[in-house]
């Protein structure tokens, strides 16, 4: 059963399980998110693969900017097959990694020519065969192309989970992009993973983005643990004279130029007192506090 908005607001969200919490995000960005689907374009599998391959660590607007004129060249795996590194390099130059890229590229076409019978294959292992091609891309070509469960985890949907609390903490703690998948496996159905995967990242995109989560206007922050923390961060000081020294503890009230550093509960280093030990530490020149939440990037 789904979860409404509206019904989040009428109790603590926040204080859900992982698997409640995953039904109120995906219930909430599908009322969000008319077409959950890949921004890259493309017209076939092949283009796909390629797509996917170029977007790694770069924007998928970067990539259509350059799809056109590459798949103008190079329109399937056997025109690919044929050309160097040194003939795909100027279609994949303003890319991330283009050397690299357009490697992988060339020896992705004759792969598939030699191995698969100019057909990409299609099963997540056979992808994961292409140069190029890691877990994360072999289940995006598998799930979009293919119709195969998965749910592959990129920056975004790496993020979000983290922040939203459909991974677990301490011990057991979500600290790469494969303990996530695991993890958010478990509390989503299968039959939901294909979609789950696009609403995280698109929401990640554009509202819970690394830098400046638009917290704001977030319709998911009745249940997320990220935001729940930072409501909770101290309010900034006014008055203070950094002329005493670069630091304010708030508990002793002692100013100090050298900070002590302290692991909290959830295994984030903070600034702290060297006399007390304090977390409750200030800059003295702002007086914005220096404690912060567990954020999550790879």
């Amino acid at each position: 059963m789904s979860i409404s908005t509206s019904e989040s607001v009428a109790e603590d969200g926040r204080r859900w399980s992982r698997t409640r919490r995953a039904r109120f995000a995906l219930s909430t960005l599908r009322e969000r998110i008319d077409e959950p689907a890949t921004e890259l374009r493309y017209e076939s599998e092949y283009e796909l693969l390629v797509a996917v391959i170029l977007s790694a660590q770069c924007t998928d607007q970067r990539v259509n900017e350059v799809t056109p004129a590459f798949f103008e060249a190079f329109p399937s795996p056997q025109a690919l097959a044929e050309a160097t590194q040194e003939e795909i390099f100027p279609y994949v130059q303003s890319v991330t990694y283009p050397n690299n890229k357009a490697g992988y590229l060339a020896e992705m076409g004759r792969q598939v020519v030699d191995d698969f019978g100019g057909a990409l294959p299609e099963t997540i292992a056979g992808l994961r065969e292409l140069q190029g091609v890691g877990r994360k891309t072999a289940q995006v070509v598998a799930s979009v192309a293919f119709e195969i469960d998965a749910l592959p985890v990129d920056t975004h949907v790496f993020r979000v989970a983290n922040r939203l609390g459909l991974t677990k903490e301490g011990a057991d703690a979500a600290d790469t992009p494969r303990k996530v998948e695991r993890q958010i496996k478990r509390i989503i159905p299968k039959a939901d993973w294909g979609e789950a995967h696009h609403l995280l990242i698109l929401h990640g995109r554009y509202t819970c983005t690394a830098r400046s989560p638009d917290c704001q206007r977030c319709p998911l922050t009745p249940a997320c643990r990220y935001y729940a923390r930072k409501q909770r961060l101290p309010a900034s000081l006014d008055g203070l004279d950094a002329a005493q020294g670069a630091f304010f503890c708030n508990t002793c009230g002692r100013y100090f130029d050298a900070p002590a550093a302290h692991t909290d509960r959830y295994g984030q280093e903070q600034t702290a007192c060297p006399s007390c030990g304090s977390m409750q530490v200030f800059e003295a020149e702002t007086g914005e506090p220096t404690k912060t939440v567990p954020d999550y990037r790879v």
